[in-house]
């Protein structure tokens, strides 16, 4: 199963994401003489010869400071992980389509605020205009195409995508997310786009463009793109899962890129930050073009550019994505204040190199004395108790649930909970922030999600259902996506309510609010009709909002 990210990893300083994008003059950094050794213990979990790993390297003004590598490229044939590996950088991808796009802006052979209708008459016309600068900053509104075939029934790896199955998938969808600009969810599906427009505009595929105008002029010699996962890679480290204790192969058997697919390593990952301290691409404002926030249509400024998060840490201003693809997990940061650069290429699929990023960066950019006082102080803070229940998402109807297991409070079945004040907490370091709201009682009865002071979501607390037998053969039937181009037959069983879907596939239904449940595929609900009678089914989950499916006669 490809990873799927249900929060939004990015820092809480509000004031980051409208900071001007001009590079800044670094002053110096007392690297410690041990900075090899604190990486080596970051990394000692993978430095082994029977489990996959990761590569790390590290620059400051454009000088590679380390490189190293930890665990294994192959399991099979016992090869070992080397600094010049080469991994997928799953959505560290984007930054690359990203910057095709707006070279081909400098050479005004197209425009962000071109509507895509001009260059994709395949798109349904939903009534407000999807522009160039919308699929950049994922404001668009559309659904993410792997959330989609998920509910089809051919996740993503299970069938050869190409980039034009992703704009078939994408033409067969009648409804958007939200009206274009109002919100922002992560999209892979404008990103495929994206990949598309370049070819359509320059003549070139991405893969032939991104060669020649960014790899090439800039050294990346062991950089390409998987537009042809059959093609031989030397050096390519296979990516893993592990499953009750063994490896398995996670590799991304499809064609679709653009969203991500690049082929790169740490190395020339370095290389590419190191266009922020002069670029050898581009005129003088392709830079401040990168980084120029996206808005919505209220005024809001958001902390994405052109497929960047504009965030910080420890402080100091940070420009950085993560990536997750099959057994692939990335991240590549940058430091503009001193000029530091960290890049991590995992191929194990619960990494979190995101994390591991961010331990690399404190050794070279520790946190202050106040910040660890800080973060001492919040170990003895607990959450008030009335926090524990179910929330639910006034934007999707996506359902979120505080419990307490063994003594600990998880959220959504599995993330622990890090408190933040009594009222406050996160689910992954320098992650969205929840903020509890009450009522005139004192008691909670909301809560707001927000990332880097936009906010991204309000939740209602509300009361789970225990739907009866009645009420569950109510809603037994076959429903019908002409989007999602699938049947899903809901069944009653000794169990409770069940999805099928063909040929085998089985998903239990778990009772959450009224008419409410949640299964693999996402957060479902029942609709109902004027009479009161069971009409649809709405899926949502975070990248995926109210896709619909009809009730049928049952065949």
């Amino acid at each position: 199963m490809y990873v799927r990210v249900l929060t939004l990893l990015v820092a809480v300083a509000a004031s980051a994401a409208a900071q001007p994008a001009a590079p800044i003059a670094a002053p110096p950094i007392a690297i410690p003489k041990d900075a090899p050794e604190q990486v080596g213990k970051i990394l000692a979990t993978f430095n082994h010869t029977d489990t996959p790993g990761c590569a790390v390297g590290v620059s400051l003004a454009g000088s590679e400071v380390l490189h190293a590598a930890y665990g294994m490229a192959d399991l099979e044939h016992r090869v070992a992980l080397a600094p010049d590996s080469i991994f997928e950088a799953g959505s560290v991808s984007k930054q690359f389509t990203a910057a095709a796009v707006l070279l081909l802006a400098e050479q005004g052979k197209l425009s962000l605020s071109d509507p895509i209708s001009k260059y994709f008459p395949e798109l349904p016309n939903y009534g407000t205009p999807i522009t160039i600068d919308h699929l950049l900053h994922h404001t668009s509104g559309l659904r993410d195409w792997g959330s989609v075939e998920e509910v089809a029934g051919w996740p993503r790896a299970t069938r050869e995508y190409s980039n034009a199955w992703v704009l078939d998938i994408a033409a067969h969808q009648k409804s958007l997310n939200y009206k274009p600009g109002d919100e922002w969810s992560y999209t892979n599906t404008g990103y495929n786009l994206l990949a598309i427009l370049v070819q359509r505009v320059s003549g070139k595929s991405l893969a032939d463009f991104t060669r020649d105008n960014i790899f090439i002029p800039l050294g990346m010699t062991h950089t390409s793109w998987r537009d042809n996962f059959q093609r031989i890679v030397p050096n390519r480290a296979i990516a893993y899962e592990e499953t009750d204790g063994v490896q398995y192969h996670l590799m991304p058997f499809e064609n679709a890129y653009g969203n991500g697919g690049l082929l790169t390593t740490v190395d020339d990952l370095l290389i590419w930050n190191a266009r922020f301290g002069g670029s050898k691409i581009g005129d003088a404002t392709f830079i401040k073009s990168e980084l120029e926030p996206g808005r919505l249509n209220d005024g809001r400024s958001l902390f994405y550019s052109a497929g960047l998060f504009i965030t910080a840490h420890n402080g100091a201003r940070e420009i950085s994505h993560s990536g997750a693809t099959a057994g692939y997990s990335t991240w590549l940061g940058y430091y503009p204040s001193h000029q530091l650069s960290v890049a991590v290429l995992c191929n194990e699929a619960d990494t979190n190199a995101t994390l591991l990023g961010h331990k690399v960066v404190d050794v070279y950019l520790p946190p202050s004395a106040a910040d660890r006082a800080a973060a001492a102080g919040m170990a003895s803070i607990a959450l008030v108790p009335d926090a524990v229940g179910l929330y639910v998402s006034r934007r999707n109807h996506v359902d979120f649930a505080i419990e307490r297991k063994d003594g600990k409070l998880i959220a959504r079945g599995h993330y622990p909970i890090m408190v933040l004040s009594a009222t406050s907490f996160s689910l992954f370091p320098e992650g969205t922030t929840y903020e509890l709201g009450t009522d005139a009682a004192g008691k909670v009865n909301a809560m707001r999600a927000m990332s880097m002071g936009y906010e991204s979501d309000i939740f209602d607390k509300v009361e789970r259902a225990r739907p009866t037998q009645a009420e569950m053969q109510a809603m037994v039937g076959d429903y019908v996506s002409d989007e999602a181009e699938t049947t899903l037959k809901v069944v009653l069983t000794p169990k409770g309510l069940e999805i099928h879907q063909r040929p085998d596939k089985v998903f239990m239904l778990k009772p959450t609010y009224t008419d409410g449940f949640e299964c693999e595929l996402g957060s479902l609900r029942f609709l109902r009709d004027a009479k009161g009678h069971v009409a649809e089914i709405s899926l949502s989950d975070s990248r995926m909002w109210d896709l619909r499916f009809k009730r049928v006669d049952t065949k």
